[in-house]
């Protein structure tokens, strides 16, 4: 489905969070009686497109704009058969059906979005048709995929030499999504990054230049930006932003960039010839700039000065570039109506973040927050910061704060709350517990003093809810809905501990398989409304491992349900995948590895069957964002802004 010319994105309802929170314990309980077997669909209400609770919601609702999508339709082999699995839309009146069609033979009508297919075979053609109101909407048509992936093959960039003679090969790294030229399907920007990137931390290391490329999904490719050895390749210095920021239906890039980057037409950013590695080959000086790429042509369309600006390096702690150096970034919704994009710096100590809005034409700064301000200073936001963000409605007004560690921006750039809690390298920000009002927040901690290695609190106010002191260094933790046996989420931490989402401990141990604990990742895989756990089985040679999806059945050792030893992880121990996300079929995730030797991308989408009905996950505004900030720092998995799973 091609979007109109003159309606260019899908509008739909986004109904701030009222304090009782029906909508999410409804969701919640009628998820319950779907896994207990009462059958039927289901399409949450707090989600966009249902029915709202009550006239006060939707008298305080605010129109948020989400991609125009096309079905995204998928086929893969499966038990029994050949599952089928398409989107339904967050604005997907509540009576859509649809019709389902092999080689022009109408094989199942349904109110579902997966079909299993008993007759289905490796060489079947499929086509879709929506039903509203009685009438067929245009199809959408796949061919199955006969080995249950797809594979996206890469253009694999030549390494090089650095200025003290190391020679370097690339690797496919982190990936994100967007629609870069309107048609209605996800094209991926992906990350290449030379085998010598490094950690801010390491001076004397100088590196190749990080790339970014752009693929349709068969593999097309479409641009290659390179962003120069000024802005040296490492997860702390070159996270970016896909999205669609002035609302003409097609995404844009927007990333850091230095004099030498050049575009995909040549054009080079700034001074060609500038060169600004110090003698270790740390960048501690030179201009920066933010600038905005075309997603259709990688060509450059604007740069400004970047903020927040570096300045004195001594002012973000140390002298060498470890602490200036530590820069994340996100898309935002901070009117309620039309995306911006924020970039940070610093972890820390000092801490600054730094709103924009791009129109088409030139890049606007909304906001700059800085703990150094005289409105900020001295109260207590020093030194809260995480190597991961968030971005969610949690004061439900209808436009987005960001959730910085221990602390939290307001939508309008300034401090709403800080926990004291200090500095850590996992967040995760939903609907946790659903039997409180709002959202929450479940974060570790890495100083061994803190009065909680990790907790959960209040994502409005930083209200902690429950913890536990450690006195270690915790350095991973992870939120997800295993099980119906608690309500909510369940949480745990590399600090000990599987607890319910209200602070019940359940288990000393954490959940693990074949003697390694698992809090890297998780995903929405098979056919319950559980998730599982994405992870990777760690090789302990080339910096990578295996991927592997995991599920608790009831025990803390976990059973493995899906594993490829061809498809390898992503930065070291923290073993992500490219990217995971609901970017095709149903509300399921899919997940994206790459090959040992990154000469192509695999793709992954469930062969399961479920029984519930959900609009894609990437038309509610938490999760579409948390997709466009995964990619940064300490890749996290995106939440969703409502509860999803049994209690």
């Amino acid at each position: 489905m091609s979007p109109s010319p003159r309606s260019p994105h899908r509008p739909f309802r986004h109904r701030p969070r009222r304090p009782h929170r029906r909508a999410g314990r409804v969701a919640g309980a009628l998820l319950a009686a779907l896994a207990a077997g009462t059958g039927g669909v289901l399409a949450p209400q707090s989600a966009a497109g249902a029915a709202p609770p009550d006239a006060a919601v939707r008298a305080t609702a605010v129109v948020r704009v989400a991609e125009r999508l096309d079905r995204g339709l998928v086929a893969v082999p499966a038990a029994g058969g050949t599952l089928v699995t398409w989107r339904m839309f967050g604005d997907d009146p509540s009576g859509v059906s649809f019709r389902l069609y092999r080689g022009g033979a109408l094989i199942a009508t349904t109110g579902k979005t997966n079909h299993l297919d008993t007759g289905g075979s490796a060489s079947s053609r499929y086509e879709l048709r929506a039903v509203v109101g009685g009438v067929e909407q245009p199809a959408a048509r796949a061919a199955v995929w006969g080995s249950g992936r797809l594979d996206i093959p890469l253009r694999k960039p030549p390494g090089g030499t650095t200025r003290d003679g190391v020679a370097y090969t690339y690797s496919a790294n982190d990936a994100s999504v967007g629609d870069l030229d309107g048609d209605g399907a996800y094209e991926l920007v992906l990350k290449w990054v030379p085998s010598n990137a490094t950690d801010v931390a390491n001076s004397g290391t100088c590196t190749g230049p990080t790339l970014f490329d752009a693929y349709e999904l068969d593999g097309t490719h479409l641009w290659r930006v390179d962003l120069g050895t000024n802005v040296r390749s490492g997860s702390h210095y070159d996270s970016f932003q896909v999205y669609d920021y002035d609302r003409d239906g097609r995404a844009e890039m927007a990333v850091r960039t230095s004099d030498g980057t050049r575009d995909a037409a040549g054009t080079v950013v700034g001074d060609p010839g500038a060169s600004h590695l110090a003698a270790n080959c740390a960048v501690l000086g030179g201009p920066e700039y933010l600038s905005v790429f075309d997603g259709r042509t990688g060509r450059v369309m604007a740069s400004a000065p970047f903020e927040p600006a570096r300045g004195s390096v001594a002012d973000w702690g140390d002298t060498w570039g470890n602490r200036e150096g530590r820069l994340l970034s996100a898309t935002a919704y901070l009117d309620g109506a039309r995306p911006s994009m924020v970039f940070s710096r610093g972890v820390y100590e000092r801490i600054a973040l730094a709103a924009y809005d791009w129109d088409g034409t030139s890049l606007t700064r909304r906001w700059k927050f800085d703990t150094n301000a005289s409105t900020n200073h001295g109260k207590g936001y020093d030194r809260q910061g995480n190597h991961n963000l968030a971005v969610a409605d949690v004061d439900a007004d209808g436009r987005d704060e960001i959730l910085y560690g221990a602390m939290a921006v307001d939508d309008d750039g300034t401090g709403l709350w800080t926990t004291g809690l200090g500095h850590g390298d996992a967040l995760h920000v939903g609907d946790l517990l659903p039997s409180r009002p709002g959202l929450e927040s479940f974060n570790v901690h890495e100083h061994a003093d803190a009065a909680y290695g990790y907790e959960m609190h209040d994502a409005r106010t930083g209200q902690v809810l429950w913890g536990r002191r450690t006195g270690t260094d915790v350095g991973r933790g992870l939120c997800a809905d295993l099980t119906r046996d608690h309500a909510g989420a369940e949480c745990w931490s590399s600090g000990g501990g599987l607890h319910a989402a209200d602070g019940t401990p359940i288990s000393d141990a954490v959940p693990s398989f074949g003697g390694a604990a698992s809090y890297n990742s998780a995903i929405w895989w098979d056919g319950d409304a559980h998730r599982e756990l994405l992870d990777h089985r760690w090789s302990g040679t080339a910096g990578s491992g295996y991927g592997q999806v995991l599920k608790y059945t009831g025990s803390t050792e976990l059973t493995r349900v899906w594993y490829d030893t061809a498809a390898r992880s992503n930065n070291w121990t923290k073993g992500n995948p490219a990217l995971s996300a609901d970017i095709l079929g149903d509300w399921r995730e899919e997940m994206i590895w790459r090959d040992a030797d990154s000469t192509a991308l695999r793709l992954y989408t469930t062969p399961h069957p479920t029984d519930f009905r959900l609009p894609t996950l990437m038309h509610d505004p938490v999760y579409r964002l948390g997709v466009a900030w995964q990619n940064t720092g300490y890749n996290q998995p995106p939440q969703v802004g409502y509860y999803l799973g049994t209690s």
